[in-house]
């Protein structure tokens, strides 16, 4: 029995020796990495629809269920500084760059709305405790991250408060007050003897929706809001919350790729244009019809008028989308919007398909205005007159092509002008390309315009139902949230 005794004394003192050498094994130590929080980053914008059904979920039903979880979020619409982060956590850790996008580890990444709202029961169980998975390419568990030297603009959610980057921090006692305000159940003694100050609280945002809270304090360059219990005896702000731009400025592109081809391949089929491009060459060719050099000349100028004023309608399509979303939940509507105005035309491009009829509402020139377009076409001799003459002739051109152009610049809206350049002139060189292929065969003589007319006239209908059946199937994917 004393034998027994003595070795359990002589183990304890083993384990405290062990103990004080290596302090990460100590039974405090221990039992703080049981109590560590778990950590995940959250990619979401407002106005995303998809964002709109996971929102909810990860930032007020999961945190209700569960007061250890504290969830990092990145809003990357209204704030697009924050999507070049997206970026480089794509290059670190391969977690790809669409939205809504919830990272608990490497080898943990939910993407998507459905995916995160089936997953992230089992994802949390699996990967509790689990540390911060940081831009950097490392991790910090809660006690060792400093969320003030996080980039950008952060959201830091817990439980029933959030914290608030409005601009960089500059007091190096910050981090510690966020940490405290995070975790504490007693947040009215914590700022105390600190310098911060009462603030009115702000809505947090979600796609879609919205958080409320009861109180606010502003602390050097955050603003932190909770329901409870007020601070009492802090000096209050009764100034704006505003974010500060000068952290960092970045691009992003949120349109997928796939959206702007799709619509700009839906138009570049469009029998108005087709037509306007064969009276254009029928007349050059009429005026001198052996000098070839003049009909690659001027139906390359025709082009280069069309698509710079194509350019420069876009922009204008995207600015007044911009100001009718100065309230941010039209966003979510508008794509709806966008989404039901896909379908509607597509409809009437199929509907065209089973029964036609010259200058269809939506989807043809009217025939009001050909005799019009063919008089000013008539007119062209020279390569710069087929430029000065595409620039007008877009006017006539719009109501037959313009119905994919608005649902494009409604979708490019999210983003400033100058982001949206990229798709504009991808949008654009597509919708050209079939005036450009005639204009070289023409000029190379595979075919005569007799032959592209004939051709257009025979296979309108077949056009009608490619550029119908594109249009739906977008409209369709958009209204139910699949792209």
């Amino acid at each position: 029995m004393k034998s027994k005794i003595k070795l359990k004394n002589y183990l304890i003192s083993i384990f405290i020796i062990i103990s004080i050498i290596f302090p990460s094994l100590s039974i405090d130590k221990v039992k703080a990495k049981e109590q560590e929080p778990t950590m995940a980053v959250y990619f979401t914008g407002i106005g995303c629809p998809h964002c709109a059904k996971s929102d909810p979920v990860v930032l007020n039903d999961f945190l209700e269920n569960h007061p250890d979880i504290i969830v990092v979020e990145y809003e990357i619409y209204q704030q697009s500084q924050n999507a070049q982060l997206l970026t480089v956590y794509d290059d670190k850790y391969e977690v790809g760059q669409y939205i809504p996008l919830l990272i608990f580890n490497q080898n943990s990444i939910l993407l998507g709305d459905k995916t995160i709202i089936d997953n992230l029961d089992n994802e949390y169980k699996n990967y509790k405790g689990n540390p911060l998975l940081l831009h950097i390419g490392d991790t910090a568990n809660f006690s060792g991250v400093d969320f003030t030297q996080l980039p950008l603009y952060p959201k830091i959610w817990t439980k029933d408060r959030i914290a608030i980057r409005l601009s960089k921090s500059e007091n190096d006692m910050t981090n510690s007050f966020i940490k405290e305000f995070l975790s504490t159940d007693n947040i009215e003694n914590i700022f105390q003897e600190s310098s911060a100050i009462i603030a009115t609280p702000q809505p947090a945002a979600l796609s879609g929706s919205s958080i409320s809270f009861e109180n606010a304090v502003k602390i050097d360059g955050w603003l932190l809001e909770w329901n409870g219990p007020a601070v009492k005896g802090l000096q209050t702000d009764n100034t704006n919350t505003e974010l500060d731009d000068n952290i960092c400025e970045f691009e992003t592109t949120p349109i997928s790729l796939a959206k702007t081809i799709s619509l700009a391949a839906v138009d570049a089929v469009n029998p108005c244009a087709l037509a306007v491009l064969t009276m254009m060459l029928v007349a050059i060719i009429t005026y001198n019809p052996r000098n070839k050099k003049n009909i690659i000349l001027a139906g390359l100028a025709f082009t280069t008028s069309v698509f710079i004023m194509y350019i420069l309608y876009g922009l204008v399509i995207i600015r007044f989308f911009q100001l009718i979303q100065t309230i941010t939940s039209i966003r979510l509507i508008l794509y709806k919007v966008l989404a039901i105005a896909a379908i509607i035309l597509g409809l009437l491009e199929i509907k065209d398909f089973i029964h036609y009829k010259e200058g269809s509402l939506g989807t043809e020139m009217p025939l009001s205005l050909r005799p019009k377009v063919k008089k000013i076409i008539s007119g062209i001799t020279s390569p710069l007159g087929a430029f000065s003459i595409g620039a007008f002739v877009t006017i006539f051109l719009l109501p037959c092509t313009i119905g994919p152009y608005v649902i494009l610049g409604g979708m490019l809206s999210v983003q400033d002008i100058l982001e949206s350049l990229p798709h504009l002139l991808i949008y654009n060189i597509i919708f050209v390309l079939p005036i450009v292929v005639i204009t070289i065969l023409v000029y190379i003589g595979i075919r005569k315009v007799d032959d592209i007319q004939e051709w257009k006239n025979k296979n309108i209908k077949l056009l009608h139902l490619i550029s119908g059946v594109i249009i739906t199937l977008l409209g369709i994917a958009m209204l139910f949230g699949l792209i």
